[in-house]
């Protein structure tokens, strides 16, 4: 699990239950994606609601949730630069 840590020491990163985030303060924990499946059976990473693309259509739910973490570490937890 990424954590990034910005100046003011604001915490960000990609949910999981690897860490205990309310051991760092009081979480603000907001969706950022969704994996779902489409009429074919082929799973997509919609990534809309933080403003990113759709991803796939991939055969299997792990690839689609390996592209949308990989995204999202990408994508919203870059250093500012």
């Amino acid at each position: 699990m990424r954590l990034v840590v910005d100046p003011r020491g604001v915490v960000r990163a990609v949910y999981d239950e690897a860490v205990d985030l309310a051991a760092l303060g009081r979480p603000a924990i907001a969706r950022a994606s969704q994996v779902e499946p489409d009429a074919e059976g082929r799973w997509t990473a919609d990534l809309s609601p933080c403003g990113g693309p759709t991803l796939g259509p991939f055969a299997l739910r792990g690839e689609a949730v390996v592209a949308e973490v990989a995204w999202l570490e990408s994508h919203r937890l870059a250093p500012p630069g």
